[in-house]
């Protein structure tokens, strides 16, 4: 997003953008009280949001540890280098890996950092030794393993501050 898409969304925009991280089931007419819209303004208005790429699509939120995989970590891998072809190769390896739930390229001493769920730390053994360390072109892999998650926000609420 650039910055003169952000100059072009007003405050009613942004209430709508709140209500609807709240909550991405809210209905139009439900929408529309909280942001003091009708439900016909705010229908056009959210559909105008999704289509300018603002809302790109809804999920739903699961509760992994009562679905059986409580125990997050985070994985840390380095590459043996960042050769474009190596980097590539890694990416491309990383889809398959059933465990993993999130993995970026980022900047400093490592790589990528994944966010892997699991059922155990014997799961984790089998993880690791059958996905992870079988990734190309792995250098170091560290693991650290969440004790307990303080915040798990999809946005930030500073986005909303000033603006709503």
């Amino acid at each position: 997003m650039n910055d003169s898409t952000i100059e072009e969304l007003d405050r009613t925009d942004y209430r709508l953008l709140r209500e609807i991280v709240a909550d991405g089931r809210i209905s139009d007419v439900t929408l529309g009280e909280r942001v003091h819209l009708s439900s016909t303004a705010a229908a056009r208005r959210r559909r105008i949001l999704e289509e300018r790429g603002m809302v790109p699509h809804y999920t739903a939120s699961l509760d992994l540890h009562r679905l059986g995989l409580g125990i997050v970590v985070h994985v840390a891998i380095e590459l043996q280098s960042q050769a474009e072809h190596q980097l590539n190769e890694f990416e491309a390896a990383v889809l398959n890996c059933p465990s993993m739930s999130y993995c970026s390229f980022v900047s400093g001493d490592t790589d990528f950092m994944m966010i892997v769920h699991v059922r155990s730390f014997e799961d984790y053994d089998r993880v690791y030794r059958s996905e992870l360390s079988n990734l190309p072109h792995v250098a170091k892999i560290r693991s650290s393993f969440v004790m307990r998650r303080v915040v798990n926000r999809s946005v930030p609420p500073a986005l909303f501050q000033g603006r709503t």
